[in-house]
């Protein structure tokens, strides 16, 4: 049987790399603003939105600080962690976020930090993204239902934002807070938490350099059906302590109740962190599936980051303190 042979292309003939980068850059940017230029009723987005939307594609691209801190593990799908979680705002099934994700309305959006904090404010979502210094982050994720993923995030550490707000001397927890907007979220209609979703960290783990408030994954500005625009990420915790679209930020001198805390606190507890050897009521935790691969692995205690975070928990029993 005959081949064609392809006729060999000659070095001058070559895209020089720079232009192959704009060129990439301007259908990366120009298909996430198309995608994200429609809002319920068909209304576009603002001049604002498309305006930080085009921003952040933009920091997004270039060459971010990168930090490879889930072991060189395999990355999971983009397709599976889009389409696979939890997000009760648009739905119990892990379907539903994706499903009903232009649903969650994200323009106009502001963030809102309060209580004790010196310098309290209310800043637009740009003007939260112009202050801070971006980076990707490799996490693993776990999820209290056994399952986990491993994920690149991007944002920036949660502790230079709440360092610019100036925490008082009184703060001791920082209470997080999703957005509320039962007329297009569908789950916020259903009585299965009280709405809205809050969670909540004590200050050392909030000021850790781990935390995270993320605002993409994937080298791309956060999907809606995994907590656009602005979601915190923990990694040695289970995953519900990972509140999406926060709007607003209190710092606090008592405990707070978070929400899964209130619905059911035998098995969910406050501190939530990462346990093998700590069994939900209703399954093991001692082994996890992990999304994308056949069978089951080993959960690592603290989910792998035990180094950087065990002495947070120096002297309390993690049998109790869940």
């Amino acid at each position: 049987m005959a081949r064609y042979r392809f006729p060999s292309i000659p070095e001058s003939a070559v895209t020089p790399r720079e232009l192959f980068r704009q060129r990439r850059r301007f259908l990366k940017r120009g298909t996430a603003l198309s995608a994200a230029a429609m809002l319920p009723g068909g209304l576009l987005l603002s001049d604002t939105a498309r305006a930080w939307r085009a921003s952040l594609s933009e920091r997004l691209d270039g060459e971010l600080p990168r930090r490879e801190l889930a072991g060189n593990e395999t990355l999971t799908p983009r397709d599976d962690a889009t389409s696979y979680n939890n997000f009760y705002e648009l739905g119990t099934r892990k379907s539903d976020p994706e499903v009903y994700a232009h649903k969650l309305v994200t323009d106009p959006w502001s963030l809102t930090i309060d209580g004790e904090v010196d310098k309290p404010g209310t800043l637009a979502f740009e003007d939260v993204l112009s202050r801070e210094s971006l980076e990707e982050r490799i996490y693993r994720l776990r999820c209290v239902e056994a399952w986990s993923m491993v994920i690149p995030w991007i944002g920036f550490p949660l502790a230079d934002l709440l360092k610019r707000h100036a925490p008082t001397s009184r703060a001791r927890y920082v209470q997080f807070e999703s957005i509320l907007d039962p007329d297009n979220l569908r789950g916020q209609r259903s009585s299965i938490l009280d709405w809205p979703y809050r969670e909540a960290l004590r200050i050392d783990e909030a000021m850790h350099p781990l935390t995270l408030m993320a605002v993409g994954m994937y080298g791309e500005v956060m999907p809606n059906q995994n907590g656009a625009p602005i979601r915190l990420v923990v990694p040695w915790k289970y995953g519900f302590k990972s509140i999406k679209s926060v709007v607003r930020i209190t710092l606090t001198e008592e405990r707070p109740v978070s929400s899964w805390v209130a619905q059911n606190p035998e098995e969910y507890g406050f501190f939530a962190n990462v346990n093998p050897e700590k069994d939900h009521p209703r399954w093991s935790q001692a082994r996890e599936r992990r999304i994308g691969e056949r069978g089951k692995r080993e959960t690592l205690m603290f989910n792998g980051y035990a180094d950087e975070v065990a002495e947070l928990y120096a002297g309390m029993d993690l049998q109790q303190h869940l």
